[in-house]
């Protein structure tokens, strides 16, 4: 399954734009209504690093095990946060300036 207008695709992963609010910094894994952000700025504090490719499998199973999805649906989050990594970087800035 996928929503080609988002464009990621996995076996059992749909990642899709909140229907109110379009756009890659608003997108969400379709099954589970997480927010991908969410889940980059959690794997970053997991972490304590930038997410890069590839990623941490530590991090990766953290934060499934956290938001009780799966690994595959991290590993689609981080695959679609490296497509409109600029668009869900300034939504993490914006969010990071505003509880400063």
């Amino acid at each position: 399954m996928v929503n080609t207008a988002v464009g990621i695709e996995a076996p059992t992963v749909v990642i899709e734009d909140e229907p109110d609010r379009p756009g890659p910094h608003r997108a969400r894994l379709a099954d589970a209504g997480i927010a991908i952000w969410a889940l980059i700025a959690h794997l970053q504090a997991v972490t304590g690093q930038e997410v890069e490719q590839p990623v941490d499998p530590a991090g990766v199973a953290q934060v499934a095990g956290d938001y009780q999805i799966s690994e595959e649906e991290v590993r689609a989050a981080v695959a679609f946060y490296h497509q409109h990594r600029a668009a869900i970087d300034a939504r993490l800035a914006r969010i990071a300036a505003a509880v400063a």
